[in-house]
């Protein structure tokens, strides 16, 4: 792909996500769609630019859920739909498994899931969950309570450098993890064993489930309490392309890097602006609400399938 259309298809990818977790909100009567809006970009930037992947070795069409590993001999996560696991890739790590649907609409928009796997979202026997776990598609780590993730790519990028492996390791996170103080620590780890094999690209659309986060618990400023911890930290326009991916050209040897995306949690979708300041799950409480969007929808992208 050329310099210039990589851009095309990361700002593609981008309204496509958009567009799809808008219908499943509406659908659904209600979704995690803010986080559609606000993250857009920045995992489109990843899939089509920044992360060495393979192809998918999953299923297009996402499997049942098998059971629990230890009564599963055949138990897989869902890492397949990120490309095999080879030294010299990189693998990708998601922290706030409620964006769950926002990652189905990006594998499907890369080619990595079929779209029917979309169809089974949510529904019983399912592991195209609407919280993610290790099993579902994308997913390779049982994330659970925000903040774990981060934990848990330690030991992998600790394993990895010890076999020898090239390949990075990337931590989707959102800005709410970081009121919590096990994300601390774990990036004061990730600086004491110097693992500069991290990188991690934050959603900061300055919400959380309990409202705005510096009313809630403020976290500012992020970028230099990172730097105090160890980390190298950047801050770019989470809706810029071009500056999402040259943020993980960063120097940053021997130590973490943080790319902080600031972003909107109403971007692409204006009218939930009227929602403010409760964006964490749009969730239709009044007919007219849904119809506002439906409204919106139509004008936008044209009737529903």
């Amino acid at each position: 792909m050329s310099e210039k259309n990589w851009q095309d298809e990361a700002k593609r990818v981008a309204e496509g996500i958009r567009r799809r977790v808008t219908e499943f909100t509406l659908k659904n009567g209600g979704g995690y769609l803010s986080q559609a809006c606000s993250s857009a970009e920045i995992l489109a930037t990843l899939y089509t630019r920044v992360m060495k992947l393979g192809p998918s070795v999953a299923p297009p069409v996402p499997p049942p859920f098998g059971g629990v590993p230890g009564k599963n001999p055949d138990y897989t996560t869902g890492a397949g739909y990120n490309g095999p696991r080879k030294p010299e890739l990189d693998r990708f790590f998601i922290s706030p498994v409620h964006y769950a649907l926002v990652l189905y609409a990006t594998l499907v928009e890369t080619g990595r899931m079929a779209e029917e796997g979309l169809a089974m979202f949510n529904q019983d026997g399912s592991t195209v969950e609407m919280i993610g776990a290790e099993h579902s598609p994308g997913h390779e780590l049982m994330a659970g309570s925000l903040g774990q993730a981060l934990s848990q790519v330690i030991g992998i990028a600790l394993g990895r450098r010890r076999k020898g492996e090239t390949g990075r390791n990337f931590v989707f996170m959102s800005d709410g993890e970081f009121m919590i103080g096990q994300t601390w620590e774990a990036m004061e780890t990730l600086s004491f064993y110097r693992l500069d094999s991290v990188i991690a690209y934050v959603d900061a659309n300055g919400q959380s489930a309990d409202g705005k986060i510096d009313e809630v618990m403020g976290i500012e400023p992020l970028k230099e309490r990172l730097e105090a911890f160890g980390a190298v930290a950047v801050e770019v326009d989470g809706h810029d392309v071009e500056a999402l991916a040259a943020a993980a050209e960063t120097p940053h040897e021997g130590k973490p890097l943080v790319v902080i995306a600031r972003t909107n949690p109403y971007c692409g979708v204006e009218v939930l602006a009227e929602r403010a300041p409760k964006f964490h799950y749009i969730r239709f409480t009044r007919p007219e609400e849904k119809e506002a969007l439906e409204r919106f929808y139509v004008r936008k992208w044209g009737g529903r399938e």
